[in-house]
């Protein structure tokens, strides 16, 4: 059977070479250390904004909540990072960082709104300049995720086709025989 071989081969892939297609997981690191670097400029911009002031001039209490919300999706950003970095072969890892990454970017587009309206337009400017940084990196990590899944779904195809293959031949094997079942040997006969 080869199917041993096969799987052993697919298993160890990651070991022995890059998948073609793949970003190199130096390259993969290095975009993560970009997406985290640019989301921790953010954070010191995030601390200068006040959403619970607003309230007086009539803002919506929803404004307090996107802004603990973009703190907390910072921190989970993080978090799927240094996962995807660990393994970056995992897709879960890869789209929890990319979930992350979008969460930040929409809380930080309504919060940005609030703090144009309510605190300061260049300050919101400022936020969503630094936010829109991260549009290159975003869209690599897209494609990373997307060629991630073509690798996997291709790994899938061969371990299923080879499965497939060996289940084929195990049909076709004709039945073993029942072994011969040997002679009883005639008993002895004691002499009085």
């Amino acid at each position: 059977m080869r199917l041993l071989p096969v799987l052993a081969a697919l298993a160890a892939g990651p070991a022995f070479g890059q998948q073609p297609g793949l970003l190199p997981e130096w390259e993969t690191r290095k975009l993560l250390t970009s997406l985290v670097d640019n989301a921790k400029k953010i954070e010191p911009l995030i601390a200068e904004i006040r959403p619970s002031d607003w309230i007086s001039q009539g803002a919506p209490d929803a404004y307090q909540l996107q802004w603990q919300r973009v703190s907390q999706s910072i921190g989970g950003l993080q978090a799927a990072s240094q996962k995807l970095a660990a393994q970056p072969s995992k897709i879960t890892h890869a789209l929890a960082t990319l979930y992350g990454l979008e969460s930040m970017q929409g809380y930080l587009g309504s919060l940005a709104a609030g703090v144009r309206k309510y605190q300061n337009p260049a300050l919101a400017d400022l936020v969503m300049g630094v936010s829109d940084e991260n549009a290159n990196n975003r869209e690599t990590l897209k494609q990373y995720i997307l060629e991630l899944a073509v690798a996997s779904e291709a790994e899938f195809n061969v371990m299923d086709n080879e499965a497939q293959r060996c289940r084929d031949m195990l049909v076709r094997q004709p039945p073993a025989r029942p072994a011969a079942k040997p002679k009883p040997t005639p008993a002895k006969k004691d002499r009085p």
